[in-house]
């Protein structure tokens, strides 16, 4: 049990502000398993109607109601809240993205200077502390998913698939120097690699569409695709994640090989996971920065 499971009340209300993909149902679901209520904000566009069935209280909202979430979780009594899955940063520069999502007073307060006067910038830690911010300032504290699921980071080691050759290596450790130095940058967490050559780096587009990218240009295949967490990872959001969806990317686009970071990946649904790279015929590999040095040694 962890320290923060520990100090909990019982029948606690957690509030989950949910994002796209699996993640948030994963959370929802160890939360659930955990005996805690939940109560859900889903923004809209972005996560899977199915967490309406996992969740006491579910509401949908826009990008921009920040003051709606803090008044639901408040309605709700939640002291404490998780953030799990993406948010799309292109929707932001989709015409007419602010009439569908809504943005409140406070999130205008919130990222005046991000949105209006451009005298901050847009990086997703510098919108996400903000965002984190505004809920400080109403009493409500957002804490990384993974203290309540701890087991959802990957271990180190080979996770699925034929062990690494010794040129694969090489381009995981090219690649990893290279996708610290982008998250240290906090352009993107994704590198894909051949010879040791770059293909793709991640930056707006997200994960899926930088390996659909790799594939686009290095049409003989055989790729790697490194995605690590940032040397300055906050833990309480935007941690690197993979699934079966990334396999299923990295074959459509050729890949062979994924390297993920050991202790600061999440890894969704181990066992099909592990199946679905066995079907795709894919090398994973989770690694530690001394681990992935050696490797390459």
């Amino acid at each position: 049990m962890t320290q923060l499971a520990a100090s909990t009340q019982p029948g606690e209300t957690i509030g989950l502000l949910a994002g796209w993909g699996r993640y948030p149902i994963v959370v929802a679901e160890e939360l659930r398993r955990q005996g805690y209520r939940i109560a859900c904000t889903a923004i809209r566009d972005h996560a899977d109607p199915d967490l309406r069935n996992l969740c006491d209280e579910f509401h949908w909202v826009g990008l921009g109601s920040i003051g709606g979430i803090i008044r639901r979780f408040k309605q709700h009594g939640c002291a404490r809240a998780v953030m799990a899955g993406k948010v799309h940063k292109v929707t932001f520069y989709s015409p007419g993205w602010w009439i569908r999502h809504r943005p409140d007073w406070t999130a205008l307060q919130t990222f005046y200077r991000h949105f209006v006067t451009g005298t901050k910038d847009r990086k997703d830690d510098s919108l996400l502390l903000a965002l984190i911010g505004a809920f400080a300032a109403q009493g409500i504290t957002f804490e990384p998913a993974t203290d309540f699921a701890p087991e959802l980071l990957v271990s180190t080691g080979q996770v699925a698939g034929r062990p690494l050759s010794v040129k694969q290596e090489r381009d995981v450790e090219f690649g990893w120097d290279l996708a610290k130095q982008m998250g240290a940058l906090d352009v993107g967490q994704t590198v894909c690699v051949k010879d040791q050559a770059v293909l793709a780096v991640e930056a707006i587009e997200g994960t899926d569409l930088c390996i659909r990218r790799a594939g686009d240009l290095c049409r003989t295949g055989g790729f790697t695709v490194v995605k690590v967490a940032k040397p300055q990872q906050d833990m309480r959001f935007d941690v690197p994640t993979v699934g079966v969806k990334t396999l299923e990317s990295i074959a459509a686009a050729g890949g062979h090989v994924l390297a993920i970071e050991a202790d600061s990946t999440i890894l969704l649904d181990a066992a099909e996971f592990q199946a679905a790279a066995a079907r795709l015929k894919l090398s994973v590999v989770a690694l530690r920065r001394q681990s992935a040095v050696e490797h390459a040694a």
